[in-house]
């Protein structure tokens, strides 16, 4: 079975064990650019309590956030962990979208996905899955959104080595798979539902995962 068959026997496994992901949630591209920010090194629960702050004042919107001083900022996105640093991307997000005569980031849509993509890795802060997050799910430009719990899945599966950099376990998706944001999407999503539910990084639990039988097999 080549990989592009293989690729997909997985995902139409997981969709059809997990149904439709709906991920990521946000009422707006912002919101998203945004949570796909405060969401690095830190779960999806203490970013929803930062971007409740954000919009019960109002700030989720680049002129809204614009308007916090960076104290009222920090404090606003204090859940989220890091909130110094995080602030500071923020703010230099907020930089490139101006930069850019940007009033939202879907201002930006016009970019090829390449172009788009280097100068969200120009801004401080934002590394590759932070920008393709922001490509995919904000944009709905078809860039393949790799993680840990991608790595984790796919080299216990004995199809990538465990040091693999994000570019080649992007590639290992990208080179091979249509470009389809929907599939990307869900895809993304699923592994991720499948890397917290079954695939943990301690006491795994194959026997029940519906990716087991491609272990067995």
């Amino acid at each position: 079975m080549n990989r592009e068959a293989l690729l997909m026997e997985y995902y139409e496994t997981l969709s059809a064990e997990l149904g439709p992901s709906h991920w990521w949630p946000g009422d707006s591209p912002f919101e998203i650019a945004v949570g796909a920010i405060l969401v690095q090194n830190t779960n999806w629960k203490n970013v929803e309590k930062a971007i409740a702050n954000l919009k019960a004042n109002d700030a989720l919107t680049v002129q809204g956030m614009r308007s916090l001083s960076i104290a009222e900022l920090q404090d606003l996105i204090r859940p989220s962990g890091f909130f110094r640093i995080k602030s500071d991307r923020l703010l230099n997000f907020l930089d490139l979208l101006e930069k850019n005569s940007a009033e939202c980031v879907t201002d930006l849509s016009g970019f090829e996905t390449s172009e788009l993509r280097e100068m969200l890795l120009s801004v401080k802060g934002i590394g590759p899955e932070t920008a393709d997050s922001i490509l995919l799910y904000a944009l709905e430009k078809p860039s393949f959104v790799v993680d840990a719990y991608t790595r984790r899945i796919f080299n216990r599966h004995m199809l990538v080595h465990e040091d693999i950099d994000y570019h080649e376990l992007q590639s290992f998706f990208a080179d091979v798979l249509t470009e389809d944001v929907q599939l990307f999407n869900e895809f993304h999503a699923l592994l991720v539902k499948t890397a917290k539910e079954w695939c943990k990084k301690t006491n795994p639990d194959c026997e029940r995962c519906p990716l087991g039988k491609f272990l067995q097999s």
